[in-house]
C-alpha cells in the first residue's frame, strides 16, 4: 500500500518501526490509530500499488 500524500510504502514484510509494527503485519492488521510514518497521514490515504 501507497500512501497518496508523500508516496510512501508500507511493505508487510517489513512492518513499521516508527509505528512499532512487527514484521509480517498484513496492511488490514494495523491497528485503527496507525498513521504513516512519514507524513501522519491516515491509513484511509493508502491505495493498493499496482
Amino acid at each position: 500500500m501507497e500512501c497518496r500524500i508523500c508516496w510512501s510504502i508500507y511493505d508487510p514484510a517489513a512492518g513499521d518501526s516508527v509505528g512499532e509494527v512487527p514484521p509480517g503485519t498484513a496492511f488490514d492488521g494495523l491497528p485503527d490509530a496507525w498513521r504513516c510514518p512519514r507524513c501522519d497521514s491516515d491509513k484511509s490515504y493508502f491505495l493498493p500499488v499496482t
